[in-house]
């Protein structure tokens, strides 16, 4: 954690601190007295400016325990697809945000060593992912980040109160250049105390204050859309990799399967060979079967440490362990919705279409504030003084004054109308970048819609298939042992299983690849 001091929280001044200046001879009693009431007053400063640092940092820590509600005035579709798209994310908690240290390197080779293996499920994962990916926590930080542009935006419209023309001065002539007096140690000097409180509140400003305000609150709404955003795509990064595992250990098992296959294979040729009615094309070509496998098998281990590692990288956990999926592959379930259907639900519920809008109406909010930089501004002021004289009984004296003050920049060579020229401009670009968009929206739907259905079909035909060929080399191996079959004939069994098990394999982790894109492209829960 970086921690910077706060500001005036080392102003201090201890009671014991003598206070001497330089140059002044203990003898001169009105001096000294001076000077000791000025060391009073620079404590008292400094006691009130740490006073009001520790208020100004009590009141900051309040309001970041304050829940923030956004008010905003958007229709009833808008509400209930920020509703659902809440619904649908974890829990997002803004306060006490730790990020762990990770400004360290290993230095040795055990410190990066794989020492732990955890099971984890589906489910799981996209728990730790929500709680340490990266991506997650910097959107977090960004609508508390902007939560306090609101406060920042607010403090513009309070009465603004301060200090002014406050301090001790000591005045007197002559001292280098002049007619010098005639009696030594008898030069004019007087020492004075003043201070003054100003208030200023801004009456009318053409609307910039308040634009400032709601272009805040809807920066925060943008905010925490593009959190739930965030979170969808991480959501969908996760499956991915999970599935990518699953799919590397399926692919572990399909190469034993096919090892032992060929392992048999080989023992049958050797024993056909043994009787007479074997011969040693036979056992070579078993053989080069059993080394591809085996070369199949140390592939696929390959890119299951691979898949393990990425899955790994994207829950940001620590380097020393790995997970293997405990969830079997299965098909996840089924999609209730029609084509038609899940395109309007992904139109309300998908935080991308919001976006737009609120970054339209961030800028109709900022073509207000440019507007408003060549309008007349009024402001209601007033201040207070107080003065009094040290080295003499004279009585202390004060003075205020109450007034409007009109200010109005008219003439600034077109900037004001050049900003403004701009926002709208920006509005158009908005505009545009929603139907972009909303196409990519609906296309996404349809392209995991088409592709859930076709692999549906898929998995029935693919099991099918895989029934009939675990048939075939059996069939095969029958008639080669009954000396009436090739060794061909089972290696090509054999090749047709191992592909009609990976087919199956495929054809399920694509069905539920598509179900999840389709979940993700709707904003439904998982």
């Amino acid at each position: 954690m970086l921690n910077r001091p706060i500001p005036g929280s080392n102003l201090k001044l201890s009671s014991h601190t003598q206070c001497q200046p330089i140059g002044i001879s203990p003898a001169a009693p009105q001096t000294t007295t001076g000077w000791q009431i000025m060391c009073m007053t620079i404590a008292l400063l400094s006691g009130t400016i740490r006073t009001e640092t520790a208020r100004a940092a009590a009141v900051d820590v309040a309001s970041r325990q304050q829940h923030f509600q956004l008010s905003t005035d958007t229709s009833s579709r808008h509400d209930n697809s920020i509703q659902i798209a809440q619904n649908t994310t974890a829990p997002a908690t803004f306060t006490n945000i730790q990020l762990p240290n990770d400004l360290n390197l290993p230095n040795t080779g055990s410190q990066v060593q794989i020492t732990g293996r955890q099971s984890i499920t589906l489910q799981q994962a996209l728990d730790i992912a929500f709680r340490n990916n990266r991506q997650v926590q910097a959107a977090r930080l960004t609508v508390e980040r902007d939560r306090q542009g609101i406060n920042l935006a607010q403090a513009s419209q309070a009465v603004r109160v301060g200090l002014s023309n406050t301090g001790i001065t000591t005045s007197g002539s002559p001292l280098l250049i002049g007619e010098q007096p005639q009696i030594p140690g008898s030069t004019s000097s007087s020492t004075g105390i003043n201070g003054g409180i100003t208030a200023n509140y801004t009456i009318l400003d053409a609307g910039r204050n308040q634009s400032s305000v709601r272009a805040a609150e809807e920066q925060v709404r943008f905010d925490r859309l593009d959190l739930v955003r965030v979170e969808q795509l991480v959501r969908g990064q996760v499956i991915a990799a999970y599935y990518d595992l699953q799919a590397a250990d399926s692919a572990i098992k399909i190469s034993q399967a096919s090892v032992t296959d060929a392992t048999r294979s080989l023992n049958d040729a050797q024993l056909q060979e043994r009787a007479g009615v074997g011969t040693r094309f036979d056992i070579l070509t078993a053989q080069v079967q059993l080394g591809t496998a085996n070369q199949n098998l140390t592939n696929a281990q390959a890119q299951q440490q691979t898949a393990r590692k990425n899955l790994a990288q994207i829950l940001v956990v620590d380097q020393n362990t790995e997970f293997t999926a405990a969830d079997p592959v299965r098909e996840l379930g089924t999609w209730q919705y029609s084509l038609e259907d899940s395109i309007i639900l992904a139109y309300k519920n998908r935080p991308e279409v919001e976006q737009q809008l609120s970054l339209r109406r961030i800028s109709q909010q900022q073509e207000i504030i440019a507007a408003s930089a060549d309008s007349a501004q009024v402001n209601l002021v007033g201040s207070y003084g107080l003065g009094k004289s040290i080295s003499s009984s004279t009585a202390a004296q004060d003075n205020y004054s109450v007034g409007v003050q009109l200010s109005w920049n008219f003439f600034d060579g077109g900037a004001a109308a050049a900003n403004t020229n701009r926002e709208k401009v920006s509005q158009q670009i908005f505009e545009n970048q929603f139907t972009t968009t909303r196409n990519q929206i609906r296309f996404q739907v349809e392209q995991a819609y088409f592709s859930l259905g076709s692999n549906q079909k898929n998995i029935a035909t693919s099991a099918q298939a895989l029934r009939q060929a675990e048939e075939s080399l059996k069939l095969a191996r029958l008639r080669f042992q009954a000396g009436v079959g090739t060794q061909t004939d089972v290696i090509v069994a054999q090749t047709n299983l191992a592909t009609a098990r990976g087919n199956n394999i495929t054809a399920v982790l694509n069905y539920n690849r598509a179900l999840a894109n389709l979940r993700t492209a709707t904003v439904l829960p998982q």
